[in-house]
């Protein structure tokens, strides 16, 4: 192997927190829209479509939207400090008012202390996932009786839901994952959920010159969609028929989440389509909690919106069962499928299928944006043009563990030495998280990283620190055919790495301090 040249790099300090987007890539010779201006940092298009679904005024919308962002941040924060104790968490009919429920009574003056109301009850959220995980294995062939399950922490329960007449299907299928009465609750309910595919033509993107979707968020190279849209290799053209993009990964059923990679005639953009003419700029994928609006854009309907219902919901279609979606009660069409989510400016998932039309009404499920990033190693694009992480989920990489001992060295021809070391491969347009896709933590004081890449290779390696509920990047280095060196003074906190892919492919090896 060639020895690395080495190459000095300067630091950039971020002035801007964690941001992510979402789009409809540009057709080729089009340049992108502005984005709308925002009253009190959302877009009037969204305030606009909550008056019509939610029936609020834009005063009251701007209100609920304020409280929720405040709700989201404060859940974040409490789920991590209260671990297994923590019982879920929703907000009122009207968004005013922020539960927390806690299965120890002695962390309810935390939850008061943070300014939510806490709620006493039997079980954590983390039983009852583990509960609605038994489920989702004992009803891989629950058939069409059963239209699904979800974990609603309002009731401190998994409720499964039985067709009329079916509730005796939905009691045995709660004795097979071993629940008590308790714990699961069968709730009859008049839903077929399936995929919202079609084969019309029509705006968005169509599929081997056939069957038509939604495009769901922009990231580096591409765009992330609903996985029933297509299978790895399949071709993509715009509504202009003009030739887009190739699917290069799709999962469904199990989930349902796919990425096009789209050719050099597109760009991906921050924004996503408000469907009267214009785009709404995407300011971050901060999770919203059980009862946050919602608003959810495509193809066939537009812009349409309502509240978050439940999470980790399990869809029976009659394709396949898929679990881990987010359940609302937003209506949703064929062809609106891998269309995007947002609460207030928060980019939160693609459509996935529902029960109902926008005619009568319906419940729709997406899956979430997050969990496709993080599993694709994939890069948001933010409004403004700059790239953004996925934030870790609810209950996901805030809590891991601290950084240990070290793994294995890196090999003897890398010119990058530090306390701890990770390798890993890397693409243009593709990012990972280290160490491991976790974080560590330090009690304060300078932080030295370097990255030993490839002859010919560039990337960018970020330094993120978690604040406000987010990682949000505070330093920034790059480099070419060689090593990328980054130093920072930093207060105590917990903080992680992200190498970022311009150009090139091959191994990496990231080398860094971690006291």
């Amino acid at each position: 192997m060639d020895r690395r040249r080495m190459t000095a790099i300067g630091v950039l300090v971020a002035a801007a927190g964690l941001t992510a987007a979402v789009t409809l890539p540009s057709f080729a010779g089009e340049g992108p829209r502005r984005a709308a201006p925002a009253a009190d940092g959302v877009a009037p298009e969204v305030l606009d479509a909550l008056g019509r679904d939610l029936s609020l005024t834009r005063d009251q919308a701007v209100r609920r939207l304020r409280t929720e962002r405040w709700a989201a941040g404060t859940v974040t924060r409490l789920r991590t400090e209260l671990g297994a104790d923590y019982g879920g968490s929703w907000l009122s009919a009207d968004g005013a008012t922020l539960t927390v429920a806690v299965a120890d009574p002695a962390a309810e003056a935390r939850v008061t202390a943070a300014g939510a109301v806490p709620k006493r009850v039997a079980r954590g959220v983390a039983e009852l996932d583990a509960v609605k995980t038994r489920l989702d294995a004992a009803g891989a062939d629950a058939g069409p009786d059963i239209a699904g399950w979800y974990v609603d922490v309002a009731s401190n329960s998994v409720v499964v839901l039985a067709r009329p007449g079916a509730e005796a299907a939905g009691r045995r299928l709660a004795a097979a994952g071993g629940a008590d009465g308790g714990t699961v609750r069968v709730r009859t309910a008049d839903e077929a959920p399936r995929p919202l595919f079609d084969v019309r033509g029509g705006d968005a993107f169509f599929i081997n010159n056939a069957g038509r979707c939604s495009v769901g968020f922009s990231v580096v190279g591409g765009f992330v969609t609903a996985g029933h849209c297509g299978r790895p290799g399949d071709r993509t053209t715009g509504s202009n028929r003009v030739a887009q993009g190739t699917f290069s990964a799709s999962s469904f059923p199990g989930d349902d989440w796919a990425v096009v990679e789209v050719n050099g005639d597109w760009t991906p953009q921050g924004v996503v389509n408000d469907f009267n003419g214009g785009t709404v700029a995407v300011n971050g994928s901060t999770e919203a909690p059980v009862g946050a609006s919602i608003c959810r854009s495509g193809s066939t309907t537009g812009t349409r919106c309502g509240v978050v219902q439940a999470k980790n919901a399990t869809v029976n279609y009659p394709e396949g069962t898929v679990t881990g979606l987010t359940r609302t009660n937003v209506c949703a069409e064929p062809g609106d499928s891998g269309g995007a989510w947002l609460s207030g400016d928060q980019a939160q998932g693609v459509t996935s299928g529902g029960s109902g039309d926008c005619t009568r009404g319906g419940v729709t499920f997406f899956q979430p944006v997050n969990e496709i990033l993080q599993r694709n190693n994939l890069t948001l694009v933010t409004a403004g043009g700059q790239q953004a992480p996925a934030e870790p989920p609810a209950g996901g990489g805030q809590t891991a563990p601290p950084v240990s001992a070290p793994p294995a060295p890196p090999a003897a021809d890398t010119e990058c030495t530090g306390q701890v070391s990770r390798t890993g491969r890397i693409t243009a347009g593709r990012a990972q998280v280290q160490p491991d896709g976790r974080f560590f933590r330090v009690a304060g004081g300078a932080q030295e990283a370097c990255v030993a890449v490839p002859d010919g290779a560039r990337v960018v390696v970020e330094l993120q620190r978690f604040t406000g509920g987010a990682f949000r990047t505070v330093a920034r280095a790059g480099g070419a055919d060689g090593i990328a060196r980054l130093t920072a003074d930093t207060p105590a906190g917990a903080y992680r790495y992200r190498v970022v892919g311009l150009s090139g492919s091959g191994a990496y090896t990231l080398a860094f301090s971690a006291r």
